[in-house]
């Protein structure tokens, strides 16, 4: 089943309705824990999600998990091409949610990138958990300071689609991480 999974992810990258895409992840198994540690690079899973993209236009790479208890939830890219895990609690949330059209300009993605320094950080931001969504247990991710919760199913065993579950947006975002064999180093 994971090759055919895997050619359905790569299809629905390219753009899907919220019915097919989530048709795709009900249909999928549970992640465990230890399959989630290790390096991820991340891509948007298109849906018609208002946040289709926006990861992207601003430099993010992915996610890293060290440990259960070490969870690095956003890891960007900055201008030179090194990587930094981002804070979340120093994004402003509310304003991008309030103004939407605005945060998905280029001048906001630029600025977000020259202002990567400020927005780093070294300490993890969130934790892996078990968490029953959508009728399965399965490996989540819970943010240390915002209220989202990222819920991943297997479409193989280096391959993942997440929904980033988050209060306030009536549908999750869904977004696939692929294992990183060789991880970039991050920016010290």
């Amino acid at each position: 089943m994971s090759a055919d999974a895997e050619k359905r992810l790569e299809e629905l990258e390219q753009g899907s309705s919220s019915s097919d895409a989530w048709a795709f992840y009900d249909s999928l198994p549970a992640a465990s824990l230890e399959q989630m540690i290790g390096a991820w690079r991340g891509s948007g899973v298109p849906t018609g999600h208002v946040f289709d993209g926006m990861l992207e236009e601003f430099g993010w790479h992915g996610k890293r998990f060290e440990t259960t208890e070490i969870a690095h939830p956003l890891v960007f890219e900055k201008p030179d091409g090194s990587l930094f895990y981002l804070n979340p609690a120093r994004l402003p949330m509310g304003m991008v949610l309030d103004h939407v059209d605005l945060a998905r300009s280029s001048a906001s993605a630029s600025f977000f990138r020259l202002s990567s320094g400020m927005l780093a950080t070294k300490d993890p931001q969130a934790r892996l958990r078990m968490i029953e969504y959508r009728g399965v247990v399965t490996a989540s991710m819970v943010y240390d300071a915002l209220p989202i919760i990222d819920v991943f199913r297997a479409v193989g065993p280096d391959t993942l689609i997440g929904a980033m579950d988050m209060r306030g947006f009536e549908q999750p975002f869904l977004f696939a991480l692929r294992r990183e064999a060789s991880p970039a180093p991050l920016d010290a």
